[in-house]
């Protein structure tokens, strides 16, 4: 689609890669909703396109090509590796069950995981990135289970390792990025919680809205029970060194004009025990923002502030009041591929870890399911206090079993849960702790 004003960055660039006919080339793995949303973004844009998309359901990757064009025949079935490549050089939309051959593909630049999986998006992210594919996580949840491995395999490798723009992680890393610029430090950051919190959330209880939003119910769920923002806030915790308040974090209602006045330490009002924390608030107003709030207290600056209409110090609100989800993911697949730039990184040492609860009573024997279903919700602890109560990352779980009774709300750990046996994330995660200095015991897994 052509621009109506004078490009410059990042636009000026694309525009150039599209004139001299050689668009970054992105391959997608899944095509549900975020799927959707990036092949529809990606048609809108010059000078990058989705050449291939990888899914089971071949019918739900056509469907969303052909909602992005708003016509049929822009997409063609690949049952190898050169038909997927004739199909891409066709100028068509390749669509792949299998990985392999859109990994394998010398003309994909960018793979993007959009499957929302921990254990799928540790396998073939890690994949990608081995065959010299820049690669783009929408898969939050692997993030914070092995982020620190992928990022380090990613340097090894020579490519680009970035979770997408247009989460709510990257979106507030974007303010946290400028508010520290500025020489300010960060005493809370974090988001507004979109969806109106229910612990107890199960997808059977959320069958019927799933399908009024065209959304995954165990997705949804994910949201609803807290799942996501935990995880969301231990993505930003452990690009950031910010960590957790305390487990689960506090979650306050409070409203955009409150935040200054509530997530700050204790000394000053406020319900937090130092500075440099990750939270969330349940206020209304602020969702589907993101917050930093920052303490300025010099005199010249915060009477500055206030003149601007930005609160009354020495504490300020940044917020920025949407973030766009998928729709800004290729702009990270450009940079990667333009700029060998991420967007957001976790550091080499995580800070935070995501755990579980149990959603209910379990039973030894119980065999566990996703993130989102029926067994488990994720919880966030700092990774000192996880390590301490042997607790196991959430991102491990589904699969394992359980082998001493767990009451409602209790922690998952060694003690009362075996890891699958056999599960590639479980491995890499004992990767990662090897390559962190073994500081974690070692996991107990279920034959």
């Amino acid at each position: 689609m052509s621009s109506n004003v004078a490009l410059t960055g990042l636009a000026r660039d694309l525009a150039r890669r599209g004139d001299e006919g050689r668009p970054i080339r992105v391959g997608l793995i899944g095509s549900g909703e975020m799927g959707t949303d990036i092949v529809t973004r990606a048609a809108h844009m010059q000078g990058l396109e989705v050449a291939a998309i990888v899914d089971l359901r071949s019918d739900a990757a056509h469907r969303a090509v052909e909602i992005a064009f708003r016509a049929p025949g822009h997409s063609e079935n690949a049952a190898s590796k050169d038909a997927l490549n004739r199909v891409i050089e066709s100028g068509r939309v390749a669509i792949a069950e299998d990985a392999a051959h859109m990994l394998e593909s010398g003309l994909i630049d960018v793979v993007i995981d959009a499957t929302g999986v921990p254990a799928v998006g540790a396998e073939l992210g890690l994949a990608a990135m081995e065959r010299g594919k820049h690669l783009v996580m929408m898969n939050v949840e692997a993030d914070v289970t092995i982020g620190a491995y992928l990022k380090s395999e990613a340097d090894r490798l020579g490519v680009v390792y970035s979770l997408g723009a247009g989460d709510e992680p990257s979106s507030c890393m974007e303010l946290i990025a400028f508010v520290s610029a500025m020489g300010h430090p960060i005493v809370s950051a974090g988001k507004g919680k979109n969806n109106p919190l229910n612990i107890d959330a199960t997808p059977d209880a959320y069958a019927e809205e799933a399908l009024r939003r065209n959304m995954n119910a165990r997705m949804l769920v994910e949201f609803v029970d807290g799942s996501k923002t935990m995880v969301e806030m231990a993505a930003i915790a452990n690009a950031t060194g910010l960590v957790p308040d305390r487990p689960g974090m506090h979650g306050p209602a409070a409203g955009p004009k409150d935040l200054a006045r509530v997530l700050i330490p204790e000394a000053h009002g406020g319900v937090l025990s130092g500075v440099g924390r990750v939270d969330f608030s349940v206020g209304q107003g602020l969702a589907p923002g993101v917050f930093v709030v920052a303490e300025m207290g010099h005199p010249r600056i915060s009477e500055r502030m206030e003149d601007l209409k930005m609160g009354t110090g020495p504490y300020f609100t940044f917020i920025r009041p949407y973030h766009l989800t998928s729709l800004e993911v290729p702009l990270t697949c450009a940079r990667a591929a333009l700029y060998g730039t991420a967007d957001m990184v976790p550091l080499d040492r995580p800070v935070a870890e995501v755990c579980a609860l149990a959603k209910r009573d379990l039973a030894p024997g119980d065999r566990l399911d996703q993130i989102g279903e029926y067994r488990y919700r994720a919880w966030i602890m700092r990774a000192d206090e996880a390590r301490a109560a042997t607790a196991h990352p959430c991102g491990l779980l589904a699969g394992g079993t359980v082998t001493a009774p767990v009451a409602k709300g209790a922690l998952l750990t060694r003690d009362n849960v075996a890891l699958p046996a056999g599960s590639r994330i479980v491995a890499l995660r004992a990767r990662q702790d090897a390559m962190l200095g073994g500081n974690a015991a070692p996991e107990r897994v279920h034959a």
